[in-house]
């Protein structure tokens, strides 16, 4: 029996498929959005330029809404690995297509909000059935390090996509989707070297739409995995700082299209390092305490980032921002790279408890509620601070945000003791259904 996960074939093609589709779709997001700012910054003010940002992730978000529990369904009906396969396919698709409006100088906020909008099919897809093969891949043994590093790779993609994105922008501007489109077609190559996997026996009773459905209610019903999912949700619907960045590197600290890239691979560093030595030790004591401290960490640094500049311009005037070494422009790094780090540990514990307390039949369709509400947060994030930052300005979005993450951590923390009970990463003996009247 192999000791670790990387020991399974199939499990490192799956692990390098997850990890490429995910840098490719993060650094097309962040591209699509300075995309958006730019263009609508050339006719509009700084505020109605962050409304069109906020309405981007609505466009990303809606085909998300619309589609997951049906996702979700035909992921624990079909093979895993073809669904998957299809929506990378999609995506690619889309990479190109932006990759040569760009190149060709046809690119407007029509086609950016279209293609954002496929975008989002594609996700809405890809998540469940990349989430809930992993768990197919290996021997129950090694179960709980295959998730670990599944969600590794996860959101080592998420953090590490938008700074090689903003990076590549700045050297030449079609070629973050020409990339993209390689590690699409790349997690496409690897997923089809994915050999056929058992299943557990499948459980289904009534009609398609209740069985949509029962991730929701499983998801409702049990405790541990509503309070982890939703403490995502909203702490990151609040402090979503990273959706900020384009208005900060444009307008706040004048760094450019090259300073973005700066600042969206701080966050990526700090959950890099923090990725790497969960690989080596992971976390097994006091797992739910050590989510709810990251989170409320996460709130705080979005406070430090936002207030930086803001602060020390009255004190340094305009030498406080305008490089790479200006003193608000540091602290702004410092400030993002804890913001990654403990962000990765949050989503290390709650994919993990999501994954080890669910049943395999049912992984499909909770997963589908976790891509939802995750990319609820994500997403809808986007729009509330951009909504935000256009009535009451960018800065006081961002600080307002990190203050309202950190006042939902304590409330979590309050509304469900199950988080701060969880100790360890093992799973009850035998996963069921939890009844009607009974919690988790």
């Amino acid at each position: 029996m192999p000791r670790h996960p990387f020991a399974v074939a199939n499990f490192r093609a799956y692990w390098i498929a997850r990890l490429a589709a995910t840098l490719g779709q993060m650094a097309m997001v962040i591209v699509i959005g300075w995309q958006v700012y730019d263009i609508a910054r050339q006719t509009m003010s700084v505020k109605e330029a962050s409304f069109q940002l906020g309405m981007i992730g609505v466009a990303q978000f809606l085909p998300l809404l619309a589609l997951s529990l049906f996702a979700g369904w035909v992921a624990d009906r079909l093979d895993r690995r073809w669904i998957a396969r299809a929506a990378v396919t999609l995506e690619a698709g889309c990479a190109l297509t932006l990759g040569l409006l760009t190149y060709s100088d046809a690119i407007t906020l029509p086609w950016l909000f279209g293609i954002a909008a496929l975008l989002g099919v594609g996700r809405a897809f890809a998540g469940p059935a990349l989430g809930a093969l992993a768990p197919n891949l290996v021997p129950k043994a090694i179960l709980p390090t295959a998730i670990a590093l599944s969600a590794v790779a996860w959101q080592a993609g998420t953090v590490i996509g938008p700074a090689l994105g903003g990076y590549l922008y700045a050297a030449i501007d079609w070629l973050p989707y020409a990339v993209s489109a390689g590690l699409f077609l790349l997690s496409l190559a690897m997923l089809l070297l994915i050999t056929p996997v058992p299943r557990s026996a499948r459980k289904f009773g009534g009609s398609p739409w209740a069985q949509m459905i029962d991730g929701l209610h499983y998801v409702r019903r049990n405790r541990l995995v509503f309070g982890a999912i939703s403490l995502d949700l909203f702490a990151v619907l609040l402090g979503g700082a990273t959706a900020m960045l384009p208005v900060y590197a444009r307008d706040v600290l004048h760094v450019g299209s090259e300073g973005l890239g700066h600042l969206r691979a701080a966050p990526a560093l700090g959950a890099v390092i923090t990725a790497v030595s969960f690989s080596w030790r992971p976390l097994k004591s006091e797992v739910g305490k050590k989510m709810l401290i990251a989170v409320g960490i996460f709130g705080l640094a979005t406070i430090v980032f936002g207030a930086a500049a803001p602060l020390l311009l009255p004190i340094l005037g305009p030498s406080a921002v305008g490089s790479d070494f200006a003193p608000a422009v540091l602290i702004s790094l410092v400030a993002l790279f804890v913001l990654g780090a403990a962000d990765m540990v949050s989503v290390y514990v709650r994919q993990s408890l999501i994954q080890l307390y669910t049943p395999d039949e049912m992984r499909g369709r909770v997963g589908a509620v976790s891509t939802l509400f995750v990319s609820g947060s994500n997403e809808l994030g986007e729009a509330e601070s951009g909504f935000l930052a256009a009535a009451i300005g960018p800065v006081a979005a961002v600080i307002g945000g990190g203050i309202g993450a950190i006042l939902v951590t304590i409330l979590w923390a309050r509304l469900f003791p199950e988080l701060r009970r969880a100790r360890t990463f093992d799973p009850p003996a035998t996963l069921e259904l939890p009844p009607k009247e009974m919690t988790t």
